[in-house]
């Protein structure tokens, strides 16, 4: 189970371990805002609430710049799992200046694209085909995008996550 952190200023900070959240509770550095009342925590002396969402009580400055590492799952997660150039859904990503012509493995060329219009395009530029982008590619930002980040997310984080 994991526990996602919010900073002093209630946005998305990370996600950890039960275990680490818990100690920072315990530690007084934080406050639990939500707990997952199905999973208590035994210990031989006492119960716990199992923090599910919990909050720092002093602000953490975080570094303005973060290099996210590009990926294919990213990429896909970033366009929303929909085609760059038509309202399908995406199942691949796309070089829009292909590699062939210089095009490099970056944020701001890659989009997730249907099987279709990636047999398509081809190894084409997209003035070639008289096409054009839906959205404009650039790098994921924001403390919520780690803590997205996570593939097991649990449900009560979403009203925390959408406020980011």
């Amino acid at each position: 189970m994991q526990t996602l952190v919010l900073n002093a200023g209630y946005e998305p900070l990370a996600v950890v371990s039960f275990r680490r959240a818990l100690m920072l509770v315990l530690n007084d550095k934080a406050s639990v805002i939500k707990i997952d009342p199905e999973h208590p925590i035994q210990t031989v002396t006492a119960t716990f609430d199992r923090p599910s969402v919990i909050v720092l009580r002093r602000y953490v400055r975080v570094p303005y710049v973060r290099r996210i590492p590009v990926s294919r799952r990213g990429v896909l997660r970033r366009d929303a799992y929909r085609c760059a150039y038509c309202p399908a859904s995406a199942t691949t990503i796309d070089h829009v200046v292909p590699r062939s012509r210089g095009g490099q493995d970056s944020w701001e060329n890659l989009v997730a694209c249907c099987f279709r219009c990636n047999n398509a395009k081809g190894d084409r530029m997209l003035r070639d085909l008289g096409w054009s982008l839906r959205t404009t590619p650039r790098m994921p930002s924001g403390p919520a995008w780690f803590a997205m980040g996570i593939e097991k997310r649990q449900s009560d984080w979403d009203d925390f996550l959408a406020a980011a």
